[in-house]
């Protein structure tokens, strides 16, 4: 597969100190505040590595409505290990995974906005997913690069099954809509037995200047290959390219 030397979507070269960054990529799932990543970066719930909180107030205070649905992707990782390790030997293949998801979040929003084409079709993001199948291997130290992308799918958002994961993306469908957004855009991560949720919650097209991309996919494979995780999209406006 030929990988592209400097992926025309992404930051591959340092851009200059006068570029502004755009809003963050995650939401305070507590207090909805916005993730400016060159100020602070929000912590991951360290359970289900999906959720995320600007501070560990909001993150407690959250709890009491999170543990449900957190201690239920824990029971799920649980029951997936013993038929998972039969074919990989790898027993922390769910933890990687979730990891996985975590070190490449702003990648994995990018490539599903595109990939749904929300820019010009911001109504799929109620109809449809981006599925990214990963095959696994143990080449690397860092468990966040032993996945590779073995394909790319568009599903319909019923693929998912599972009425707690189900009802956690509604939740935050409400609230982003509530917010003015368009809704949240589903992305599953799946290897073997084990599958990753990623929920984002999208703004209206208006206020979201990044470049429409026909190569999303290319520039995943390139950045989850290369191990690369200081991935930000392009956006051209009037005043300059921005990064982030």
């Amino acid at each position: 597969m030929a990988y592209y030397a400097k992926p025309a979507a992404a930051n591959y070269n340092t851009p200059p100190m006068h570029m502004q960054k755009q809003r963050g990529y995650r939401i305070c799932d507590q207090c909805g505040a916005a993730e400016t990543p060159s100020v602070s970066k929000f912590r991951l719930c360290g359970g289900c590595m999906t959720t995320q909180y600007c501070s560990q107030d909001c993150q407690k205070s959250h709890w009491p409505s999170h543990k449900p649905i957190c201690q239920h992707t824990a029971s799920q990782i649980s029951n997936v290990k013993q038929s998972v390790a039969a074919v990989y030997p790898d027993e922390n293949l769910a933890k990687n995974l979730r990891k996985f998801t975590s070190a490449h979040s702003a990648l994995l929003g990018w490539a599903g906005f595109q990939a749904l084409q929300l820019k010009r079709i911001p109504a799929n993001v109620r109809q449809n997913a981006l599925l990214i199948e990963l095959s696994h291997h143990n080449r690397h130290s860092e468990s966040y690069r032993r996945f590779s992308v073995s394909s790319t799918h568009i599903v319909p958002r019923n693929y998912i099954r599972d009425p707690l994961v189900i009802a956690d993306i509604q939740r935050r469908e409400e609230r982003c809509r509530h917010n003015g957004g368009i809704g949240t855009l589903v992305i599953i991560i799946q290897c073997a037995g084990v599958s990753q949720v990623m929920p984002v919650e999208v703004d209206p097209p208006s206020k979201i200047t990044w470049d429409t991309r026909e190569d999303w996919a290319s520039v995943l494979h390139h950045f989850v290959e290369s191990g690369r995780t200081d991935f930000m999209p392009i956006s051209t406006t009037p005043r300059g390219v921005y990064y982030g």
